[in-house]
């Protein structure tokens, strides 16, 4: 062997133990990257797949003066910035136009982001939020871009691998087809994933969201993507998303993540929120410095600007909900971020952002966990380890079944993820004296992530034999859980499909929805096909709906639920029974007074809660 040749393999040698001493130190680093849960803003409830820069940027000046000190700091991209004809209201799969480099990586789209055009990716965008002394993140997709495949272009620090040979079609994403697998068998697998976040770190990024890894989990990908982040010896935090990620792969997330996505896309729908509780509960012991159970973005201030889910809107959420929403997604130290456009704030959310002794909570607090639920009476806790006080969150979510089932003409029971063919058939006979035809779909009882309901060939049959195509018809009322009602189409305007089955004529809402219409004159019948549409179960989700008929609007009011009154015990929390302690309310500031030995009491309506510091007064 020559001496180029011996120095040539002795250069190799020694770059390879540099990087594998480097990745192994940084892999023994990443949980220090965020030791508090992450706060920051995300673009998703805003402004879908569609920001421009000049939207980022408002947003950093706006977090820069108004939240930075209250320790909000990162500004993320959410979805599909490399796409420079993307949409509002539905992904634009069929035409979309891709920015890829000559490695097949992703680049952001020129005409929404003017500062790439000189072939620098994010590098002047990021350099923007550092300069505000911020930090900057953006939304991934698993896996590399179809297109890179079909072009068979090169993978980055191999001998002569195209992206062709290092995927496949299996597991691909179900629900936005950008991407093929990367299959970490293949060779040159971990190098294609290597040369992504290479670029992303000399990019500058601090925070990468990477989307279709949780549900169903991605073992081998989450690997190959922690090896890449380590290996650039940047500190890049790693959200894993969506959810609900199974609870069986607890302690492997943890490993390899820094926050994991434990729902599906959480909007400001209060049945969603309800069922937080449930999950948030399940999640608690799995909290800790470097890697956070994540509940979700916040859906508060102006959202769907141009956004996937509703028309633009301040949050659906009451003020007692969004207490509700901050008070759990805080003390249960939640990732906050938030999804509105911070520019558009009002007094009252930023209220929300910047109470210091709820901020000093959420980031400090241990041992979060669930203290009791006794008929929607839910009480959490924490400690407090610079006082040795206690945090006590009051929540009471209760609510109304969304319709009167007694009055019911048809139910259908549950239809799920499990029920031969998705569907049932639905054949009601109308009384003689009915007005009015109604259509309830409620949750099946586990959440209401993914309960996308179709009314396929609805018809109405009179009495002379005719009959009347539903969807012919406007209805007087209609509300649905999550989106837009639609007529022949789904909720996300594709083709209706259920069990595989297309069907031209329908109507697509989501759980929990009531649409409601004016009889004809004659009406006797009903019929129709009540089913999941197939975009519900795509990628593993587990729908479930109940369908119902009425011949009136059966929802029901919450107003007229009373009050609960909250009885806590001090030494619940492990407060000698002697010992005084100082109560305050965290939202308002109130000193409640001082106690001890007896029982704190508290009434709190529906849908509202209290948070309270309880703090040990030292004997003099």
């Amino acid at each position: 062997m020559t001496e180029m040749g011996t120095m040539k393999i002795l250069r190799h040698v020694l770059v390879t133990a540099a990087v594998c001493f480097s990745t192994a130190m940084y892999a023994q680093q990443f949980k220090q990257w965020a030791q508090t849960p992450p706060m920051g803003w995300n673009s998703w409830d805003c402004y879908g797949p569609t920001v421009v820069e000049s939207e980022v940027k408002a947003n950093a000046d706006y977090m820069a003066e108004h939240l930075k000190d209250y320790g909000w700091e990162y500004i993320v991209v959410d979805i599909r910035w490399y796409v420079s004809n993307d949409k509002a209201g539905g992904y634009n799969q069929k035409d979309a136009q891709y920015n890829l480099d000559e490695w097949g990586r992703y680049q952001p789209a020129v005409n929404r982001f003017p500062s790439a055009a000189d072939g620098t990716g994010f590098r002047h965008l990021a350099d923007y939020v550092h300069s505000k002394g911020l930090k900057f993140g953006i939304h991934l997709m698993r896996g590399l871009p179809i297109l890179a495949a079909k072009q068979k272009l090169p993978v980055k620090g191999t001998d002569g691998i195209t992206c062709d040979q290092i995927c496949n079609n299996d597991s691909a994403c179900v629900w936005l087809y950008d991407n093929y697998k990367v299959d970490c068998t293949k060779r040159g697998a971990q190098e294609y994933y290597n040369s992504c976040f290479e670029m992303y770190a000399d990019w500058g990024v601090d925070f990468v969201k990477i989307d279709d890894l949780s549900k169903p989990y991605h073992t081998g990908e989450i690997e190959m993507i922690r090896k890449a982040i380590d290996r650039t010896g940047r500190p890049i935090v790693l959200s894993l998303s969506p959810g609900e990620t199974h609870i069986s792969k607890a302690e492997h997330v943890r490993r390899h993540a820094n926050m994991w996505r434990t729902v599906d896309d959480f909007w400001d729908n209060w049945d969603m929120l309800q069922y937080q509780f449930k999950v948030c509960a399940k999640w608690a012991p799995y909290i800790a410095p470097g890697t956070w159970p994540d509940a979700d973005m916040l859906p508060l201030g102006r959202i769907s600007i141009r956004g996937e889910r509703g028309d633009e809107r301040w949050t659906k959420f009451t003020r007692d909900e969004q207490y509700t929403l901050m008070t759990l997604w805080s003390i249960f130290k939640s990732p906050l971020m938030f999804g509105g456009d911070l520019t558009y704030n009002d007094e009252f959310t930023n209220s929300l952002l910047t109470n210091r002794e709820v901020l000093h909570m959420h980031h400090y607090s241990v041992n979060n966990r669930e203290l009791s639920n006794d008929d929607n009476r839910i009480v959490w806790t924490a400690d407090d380890p610079d006082t040795g006080g206690k945090y006590v969150a009051m929540f009471y979510p209760v609510s109304k079944e969304y319709a009167d089932t007694r009055t019911a003409l048809f139910r259908s029971g549950t239809i799920s993820y499990v029920t031969p063919g998705y569907s049932c058939n639905v054949d009601v006979t109308l009384p003689k004296k009915a007005r009015q035809l109604v259509l309830v779909v409620t949750d099946g009882g586990d959440g209401y992530n993914y309960d996308h309901a179709d009314w396929v060939n609805p018809t109405i049959h009179l009495k002379d034999g005719q009959t009347i195509d539903l969807t012919t018809l406007d209805y007087t009322k209609g509300e649905a859980g999550w989106g837009h009602i639609n007529k022949n189409a789904n909720i996300f305007d594709k083709p209706l499909r259920i069990a595989g089955k297309q069907y031209e004529k329908g109507i697509a809402t989501h759980a929990n929805s009531v649409i409601v219409y004016d009889l004809p004159e004659g009406a006797v019948r009903f019929t129709a096909l009540a089913g999941i549409d197939d975009e519900g179960i795509a990628g593993g989700a587990k729908s479930s709906m109940e369908f119902m008929v009425f011949d009136h609007d059966a929802t029901q009011d919450e107003q007229d639920i009373n009050p609960a009154t909250f009885k806590l015990d001090l030494t619940q929390l492990g407060i000698p029974a002697k010992q005084k302690c100082r109560i305050t309310n965290l939202w308002t500031g109130q000193d409640m007074g001082t106690y001890h030995g007896s029982k704190f009491t508290q009434t709190i309506a529906p849908h509202a809660c209290a948070l309270f510091k309880v703090t040990p007064v030292t004997n003099r």
